[in-house]
């Protein structure tokens, strides 16, 4: 577990960086210059990479594991090995998929198509050991943002777990930043701009701070809220309660209030862990009891055979 936390680290590292570009090349007026060619997507945009893990179980449910702003594909590998294997001894089937930062998938979190992640999830659940009938999607950081828009898009995911999930669609990690992370059927979706307010947090490296100047813009933090409310099944939430990368707990607080206010149908359930982005990390225990409780008892097709 410690060395996927260092991974979780290395992304957070990679998203400083990247904040810390395109706030130096902001404040030098050259911004506009350099920003992205919007007109054009990325190479490989829609691929993604996938790995399909079985336990010995018949019509598995199926989790699909998303990673964060470290790229590759954490759950194919040795870093989320142990927790993986536990779901297969739990009887579920994981899927790993890598949505950018691998061979076949765009190089960076910019403008990723939402469609191309979803057809791999159901090419998966074609498999006839899984039960397509019980789909679980799950991710962290900005994968926990990824895993609550595909549940709000798609019918076909039966839960969503957000671990330090954001609350909006936020900027993608390019130098300028100045795309969405993420695009549908090849719209880009509406986004928290990074304004010259966000520019001093920046520069400091404080990823908490510039998050939290972006949301005060509440207008655009609205038009690019994330419809939890459309979820076709029950949501969770993990969080951390000192983030030092975005205020997690508040926007999966918000989020919640966001279910009550919507008069949402199913179980809803928020978790805030004491510690930093990766505290959650050592707490799959919530998962794991969210999975055999509020989801098995609320829909009786994801109980594994």
């Amino acid at each position: 577990m410690q060395v996927a936390i260092n991974s979780f680290v290395k992304g957070i590292v990679a998203c400083a960086a990247v904040v810390g570009m395109v706030a130096t090349l902001g404040i030098n007026g050259q911004a506009q210059a350099q920003s992205s060619n919007q007109s054009a997507l990325p190479e490989r945009h829609g691929q993604v990479s996938q790995q399909l893990f079985l336990g010995k179980g018949k019509k598995q449910p199926l989790i699909v594991g998303l990673g964060g702003s470290e790229g590759g594909n954490p759950w194919a590998s040795n870093f989320w090995k142990a927790q993986r294997e536990r779901f297969l001894e739990q009887g579920y089937a994981v899927l790993a998929v890598g949505y950018f930062g691998t061979k076949s998938s765009p190089a960076q979190l910019d403008r990723i198509a939402l469609e191309g992640i979803h057809a791999a999830v159901m090419q998966a659940a074609d498999n006839e050991a899984i039960n397509r009938e019980c789909i679980i999607v799950m991710g962290g950081s900005r994968g926990g943002e990824l895993s609550l828009l595909l549940a709000s898009l798609y019918k076909e995911y039966d839960a969503a777990i957000g671990i330090v999930a954001g609350s909006s669609v936020f900027p993608a990690l390019t130098m300028t930043m100045d795309t969405p992370g993420w695009t549908h059927h090849g719209k880009l979706l509406p986004f928290v701009p990074v304004s010259e307010a966000t520019y001093p947090a920046l520069m400091r490296r404080d990823l908490r701070a510039a998050f939290s100047t972006m949301m005060k813009d509440k207008k655009a933090m609205e038009e690019s809220a994330i419809a939890v409310e459309k979820i076709n099944g029950p949501v969770m939430f993990l969080s951390a309660k000192s983030d030092e990368m975005w205020p997690s707990a508040e926007m999966s607080d918000m989020m919640v209030q966001r279910l009550k206010e919507k008069q949402f149908a199913y179980p809803v359930q928020h978790i805030a862990i004491d510690g930093g982005h990766t505290a959650p990390l050592k707490h799959f225990a919530h998962i794991e009891s969210f999975l055999a409780k509020e989801l098995a008892q609320t829909k009786a097709e994801c109980i594994p055979q």
